[in-house]
């Protein structure tokens, strides 16, 4: 019998990926050590150093790797999806009332590169008519490090700068946070994946842009059928070039995974029980809405349900000046994977 190979996978334990955290499902010929770290340490790590041989990833951070020294191979497995209209945090006395009156503002992002910034830039530029150029970018920290350790800026030292001079960006001072800063009015606006503690801390000063988030989203998926991608999954390309069969090998763990998942979700969790699994009372009402909208099959994995989002996504990268030219989707994954 052959040795099977052993491979470090660093990744959040999500419930569509805890199958493969506690060994319920095993990858064909792969011994697995699941890292469950925090996703910004995993991010840093695989970046700077190359740590693990499979690592979910930011999905900017892949597509403009691409570009530069290629270190990574990707497979079309999406651990993180988000809706991004509940993104836009603003300073009440800033005068921002609705996205055009973003024009000429101050709008932190913790990197420019953040995957969910450039989905915000793309959506407002094409929805709201709000071109990434016409705002004025403040980077860096969203909290201070000291008061809150797991919210700071690890891809610093990676984050790449827009190829087009119209588009302005400001480091801000050593010191200084993008929270602290909306809150005193220091800018204007933040767009994050992370919630600014200042939204929680200081109410009567910090608001959404799209206090109606939901209906907006709901709106926005009905238009364009994009559930937005965040992260992705990746392997060293010199684990991949050397092993090809293990892209689809792990391609099928993760799919197995989360049908596990989202059955054991279903039928066990919601249909089957008498009692609440979650303290969420209306959880139920939530899965139908979300049926509803998006269909029984709403976090696909693989390129061909995917290809809208991702062509989409590589336009908007190309557009802010991210990436040098526009590339097709299944350029971006281990060719054994995208036919899956």
């Amino acid at each position: 019998m052959a040795e099977k190979i052993r491979l470090t996978l660093a990744c959040w334990t999500y419930d569509r990926t805890i199958p493969l955290y506690d060994g319920t499902v095993r990858p064909e010929g792969l011994e697995l050590t699941f890292l469950p770290l925090w996703i910004q340490e995993i991010f840093y790590r695989m970046l700077k150093y190359r740590e693990f041989d499979v690592a979910e990833l930011s999905f900017g951070a892949y597509v403009a790797s691409l570009f530069e020294d290629s270190p990574f191979m990707a497979i079309p497995v999406f651990p993180s999806r988000s809706f991004r209209h509940n993104s836009i945090y603003v300073n009440v006395n800033s005068g921002i009332k609705e996205p055009q009156d973003l024009v000429g503002k101050k709008v932190g992002v913790p990197e420019y590169r953040q995957t969910a910034a450039v989905w915000i830039r793309g959506i407002l530029s094409d929805y709201y008519d709000v071109r990434p150029e016409t705002v004025m970018y403040y980077t860096g920290p969203l909290e201070d490090p000291s008061r809150r350790r797991r919210y700071f800026t690890v891809l610093a030292e990676t984050d790449v700068l827009p190829r087009y001079k119209s588009i302005k960006i400001v480091k801000i001072p050593e010191g200084k946070n993008l929270s602290d800063m909306l809150a005193n009015g220091e800018i204007d606006a933040i767009y994050s994946a992370l919630i600014p503690s200042s939204f929680r801390n200081y109410p009567e000063r910090i608001a959404r842009l799209f206090k109606n988030y939901k209906e907006l989203e709901i709106e926005y998926y009905t238009r364009s059928k994009i559930f937005p991608i965040m992260h992705v999954v990746v392997m060293r390309r010199n684990l991949y070039e050397n092993n090809r069969w293990i892209a689809k090998s792990l391609y099928k763990a993760f799919e197995e995974a989360k049908n596990i998942a989202f059955e054991k979700f279903i039928t066990q969790q919601l249909w089957d029980f008498e009692t609440i699994h979650y303290a969420l009372p209306w959880l139920f009402d939530h899965y139908e809405d979300t049926v509803k909208v998006m269909g029984d099959d709403y976090w696909p994995y693989g390129l061909k349900k995917n290809y809208h989002v991702i062509e989409t996504f590589v336009r908007y990268m190309y557009e802010q000046g991210l990436i040098p030219n526009i590339i097709k989707p299944e350029e971006l994954f281990a060719k054994e994977t995208i036919d899956t």
